[in-house]
Parts: structure tokens; sequence; C-alpha cells
């Protein structure tokens, strides 16, 4: 393992470079996926000592890790499971991130719990977030507050008077999971890390009945490679079955996919100071603040079809308005809607035929020798994920593997994050910007802010808005692309930035402006950025007319129509390699 100054840069020389190391060096760990627990993987291996390389097919947290509820909690409906110890865990992680790992992604929130039964409900629920409270979750966040309907009512005055007789007032957290998993990716590769995206993994190196590396093919320009290793940890998500598949070995668990849905509407469209939380009659229903919006989701359906590429129908947005508006004062309708977005949950398959009750734990397992799989479980608990696969990989490296330290690793932007905050008016008048802004780029890069800006040192005029999207800056989008490992247009609209869900537009309107940003550093002439937007146009105009059909194969059929921003990626992968 070696620390060198600017490792963590993810741009188009450490890509390159990345690309030679992947075919010539030889690897203690070689990590498939990622996501939040491939990417937690390889700094969990490289802060141990250990050679690693990460490849993604796609983008980082193109799947699953981009399209949660932007919550970094314990899971409060699963105490009502008797799932004691995923809560406890996740609890544990929660106050870990926002107290050492993460404070500048991961955030306290204000939650309402509006009760809607005498007698028993209270002392129920009560029960239930105290017990939530004293497992953890009320270290670096208040406890519970009682309210009345007149308190619950002050808090949240967008509710119906008569969808209430009282409240609970309690603090989860929220995070931007796509740029938490990116920056978990640039930490390990400050710490060594080979991290390359767009490189899918199409077969396995064997020797006898051992794995010892895989075969890869880059999703840009169609060249392959050969990865060895003494371990391939399969961190593949909805993919893991897939990526079994291709090993040619029997798994030991299946994973389900179960889509949830979510849509983004305007902040002014519901008068509240506090994130609320509605049962359902399966589930619960969130509806989080989110910049200059609200973020309501989620579903919970069975998904059989595409996996890169879900879906949200007409009738899974008519479900979230329904019953979200069977509790506000101004109904909302779909013309209210900026914004919407399907993931997929990776469930291990078996415990139940309802989704909604799959268990959200994990399982590892070490499928072959040289060959270990890890499924299941929540975005919050990826650290303990990630050290579980690496101590089952252990066993099939030669070398002692030290004890997993990442809960003393402070993620790239952490430290130093709480005092640059009171420096804020400081920081604005060394960078032009108003304190707000100052305060945007905190929460999104943490004490990596001077990086930032150093981009815009001799160019002021990336220190202006970007023209249909003023919430962010030029100068974000030329970073995403130089440092955070941004390939195409779609990674810096829908998951460097989040302009793909926050603006009526879906970024259709700053497509070219962010394309004229990001080209020169990507090295794109004239035809390939035209081809970008091209691209990125018929992504917009796909899923939003597939958010007009009734059913989800409709649904999949027009999402998946639209050109894929990778030329090269194999959908889905041969199984002969």
């Amino acid at each position: 393992m070696t620390m060198k100054p600017g490792s963590q840069f993810l741009g188009p020389d450490q890509r390159r470079t990345a690309w030679e190391r992947l075919g010539k060096d030889h690897f203690d760990v070689i990590v498939v996926g990622g996501g939040v627990v491939g990417a937690g993987i390889a700094l969990d291996a490289a802060t141990r000592g250990l050679r690693v390389a990460l490849v993604e097919a796609r983008d980082l947290a193109s799947g699953t890790s981009s399209r949660s509820s932007k919550m970094f909690h314990g899971g409060l409906r699963y105490l009502e499971q008797l799932e004691f110890g995923l809560v406890r865990e996740a609890l544990r992680e929660r106050e870990l991130s926002m107290a050492t790992l993460a404070p500048h992604l991961v955030k306290p929130l204000r939650f309402l719990y509006p009760l809607t039964r005498r007698a028993w409900e209270r002392p129920y629920v009560a029960a239930g977030i105290m017990l939530y409270d004293t497992m953890g979750g009320a270290k670096s966040v208040p406890g519970q507050r009682h309210l009345s309907r007149h308190g619950a009512l002050r808090l949240a005055p967008g509710l119906r008077r008569n969808s209430l007789i009282g409240g609970i007032s309690y603090y989860d957290t929220v995070v931007d999971d796509a740029r938490h998993t990116m920056t978990v990716a640039r930490t390990a590769a400050h710490y060594g890390a080979v991290i390359r995206t767009s490189t899918q993994v199409v077969g396995f190196l064997r020797e006898a009945d051992r794995v010892t590396g895989v075969r890869v093919r880059d999703s840009e320009d169609g060249r392959t490679a050969e990865v060895s290793g003494h371990v391939v940890i399969n961190a593949a998500g909805v993919w893991t079955d897939e990526v079994q598949a291709l090993s040619q070995q029997r798994g030991r668990f299946h994973v389900r996919a179960s889509k949830g849905v979510h849509i983004v509407v305007p902040r002014d469209r519901i008068v509240s100071d506090t994130a609320i939380i509605l049962r359902t009659a399966t589930s619960v229903l969130f509806v989080i603040p989110w910049g200059a919006h609200w973020i309501i989701g989620t579903t919970d359906t069975e998904w059989n079809l595409d996996l890169a590429h879900p879906a949200a129908t007409k009738a899974d947005i008519a479900y979230l308005l329904d019953r979200v508006n069977q509790v506000l004062v101004t109904p909302l309708t779909a013309d209210d809607i900026d914004g919407v977005y399907a993931g997929l949950r990776p469930l291990l398959a078996g415990e139940s035929d309802e989704t909604s009750k799959l268990s959200r734990e994990h399982a590892v397992a070490r499928v072959a020798p040289g060959l270990v799989a890890i499924a299941g479980g929540k975005y919050t608990t990826y650290r303990v994920m990630a050290y579980d696969a690496v101590d089952e990989a252990a066993q099939d490296i030669p070398a002692r593997v030290s004890p997993s330290i990442t809960e003393r690793v402070p993620l790239l932007g952490a430290d130093g994050y709480f005092a640059l905050v009171n420096q804020t008016v400081q920081l604005a008048e060394e960078y032009g910007l108003h304190p707000y802004r100052v305060k945007h780029l905190l929460d999104r890069y943490g004490s990596l802010i001077d990086e930032v800006m150093a981009l815009a040192a001799d160019r002021p005029e990336l220190r202006q808005p970007i023209g249909a999207a003023p919430s962010y800056l030029k100068v974000e989008a030329v970073y995403a692309a130089a440092a955070e490992g941004a390939l195409h247009l779609d990674d810096v609209l829908a998951r460097r930035t989040r302009i793909s869900i926050e603006y009526p537009h879906r970024g259709a309107e700053c497509a070219a402006e962010v394309a004229g940003l990001i080209g020169p550093v990507l090295g794109w002439d004239d035809a390939e950025t035209e081809r970008e937007i091209r691209t990125y146009l018929a992504r917009v105009d796909a899923e939003v007319r597939s958010q007009t059909q009734p059913d989800d194969a409709s649904a999949d059929a027009l999402r998946i129509a639209a050109p894929e921003p990778r030329p090269e990626i194999l959908e889905p992968v041969p199984t002969d390699g």
C-alpha cells in the first residue's frame, strides 16, 4: 500500500494508470462492484495494508447506492420486526459517521411521527423510539419529545388537523448517498486501492478449483485484460447472481430485487419544519427535506426486469401521491413533481414472499477457494459488511491480514470540517462567494473545498452558477470530471450533482452547458460532446415517458430503449466469458 499526494484524484490520468496496473499487478483482493459495499470493502482492505483493485461496470453508486431514501438511519421500523441486532448495529454506524467518519455528508434530521390512535399508540411508539434512542440514537442527537396535536401542527402546519391526534418528534439522519459512496471510493484510492469504473467483469480466471482473478472489459472501448489476485469479492448488489453465474460456481444464497420509487417536490408544496414518517398498510412513508425540495418515498415491490434502469410507473407515482395526500392540507398533484427516481434493493431471497419483509441483514459466504460473495444489508451498515467480507476473504490471502481499522479512518473531507464551518464567513470572502454557497460546498466536499475552488483560481467564470441549475457552481462539474471519476454527462447530472431529480427539466436544459465544461477535462471532441448530449436527452425523455405507463413491463420497455452512455457495456454478459 502506498499513499501518494493526489492519489485520491479519480481523473483521466488515474484511469489510464489504473488500466495498466490491472493487467500488470497481482492483488490481494479484487472487488467486483462500485456501490457503497464494494467501495467500503476496498477501503477496509486497503487500510489493512492489502493490495486492492475495485472494478465497476458503470459508475460509482450507479445502482442501488444512488437511489435510496437518502437516510443513514438505524431503521426504526425494523424494531417491529424484532431485528434488534440490525438496528443496534446501524445506530452505532450512524453515530460513528455523524461524529467522526463523515460529518460533512451525514447530517442529523428531525422527524415527526404523527399519532392517529388514542390510548395505545403513544406508549407503543414511545417505547419503540426510547429503545431506538437508548440503542445508540440519542448520543449525537436529541432524544424524543412528546407533542400534543397543537404542538405537532406547529412543527408541520401542512398536515391536516384531522390526520393526527398528537405526535412524537425524534432525530435520525440524512445523506447524499451517491456522494458518500464516491467519497468512500476516493478514500480507498487515497490509501492505495486501484479504483476503475466502466470496467466490467466478463469472466473468472481459475487454476483447478481455485478462482485466481477476473477477466475485465472496458465499457468505453471494449479492450480486455486479465486481473490476477488471491481472492475475488463479489459485491455486485442486485447483480450478485449474474456475477456468480460467470464464476460457474454454485452460490450459497440468492438475491431478489425490490423496487423503491421516490418523488421529489418543491419545498414550498408542504409546509413543515420537520421531516415526517407515516405508517402505511405494509411499511412506512418518508417525507424528507432535501435542499429546496422534499423527497417522498418509498414503494416496495418485486422487480424482475432490467437491473440497470428500473423504471417508475404511473401507478407507483399515484401510490405515493395518494398516501401522502391523505395527511396534507394542500394535496400534491403530478404537476408538482420535479423529479422521480427508482432504485432496487438487493434482498436476500427465501425468507418471505413479500419483499417488504425480506431480511435487510447481510450474508457473507466463501463460494469457492478464492471467491467470496456478500449481499443484503442496509446502506448504513456498509462498513460492517465490508470488514465481514474482508475477514472472510482473509483465509485466501497468504500473508497475515491485520484487523479492520476503518472505524478510525475519516473519509476524505471529514478532517477539519467542523472548524471550516465556523470559518464560513472568512471562506466566503476568500472565494468571493456568498456564505450560503460556502455552506453548500462544505456539505458536499468538507475540507476538500480548497481543492475544488483551486480549479477556479485562474478561471473566475467557474465560480458562477450553472445557468439552468443555479444550485450548483460550474466548478463543481469540472471537479467531478477532474477528481471524482465522472466519465459521462449522466455521471455528473445524476450522481455527482442531483440536477436530474432537483429540476423539472431533469437536467435537459443544462446538458449542453455541463458537457461544455467537462468535455475538455475528459478529452471529448465536438462529435463526442454532441453524442453525450443526445444520449442524456434521450435518457431523460425515456424516463419521463416511462413514468406515464401503467405497469412495470411497459415502463421498462420504454426506459431500456434509450441509448447507453457506455457504448461497450454488455447486457447481459455472456456466461461463456
